[in-house]
């Protein structure tokens, strides 16, 4: 069994208009992903502009 590699991203993105981020452990790092990972957090809510870094 393999463990897949996570790295710490920062996803930035609005949330009903206002701009907030978050730091999220992804494995590629995909547009994709950071909204699967904000689904999580914010499942009623609007999402919007997302855009994923790597974290310093």
């Amino acid at each position: 069994m393999t463990v897949a590699q996570k790295t710490k991203y920062v996803i930035k993105y609005k949330l009903d208009g206002e701009q907030r981020f978050e730091f999220a452990d992804l494995e590629s790092g995909t547009e994709e992903e950071a909204e699967a990972a904000l689904k999580e957090i914010h499942t009623d809510d609007k999402v919007s502009d997302i855009k994923v870094s790597k974290a310093l």
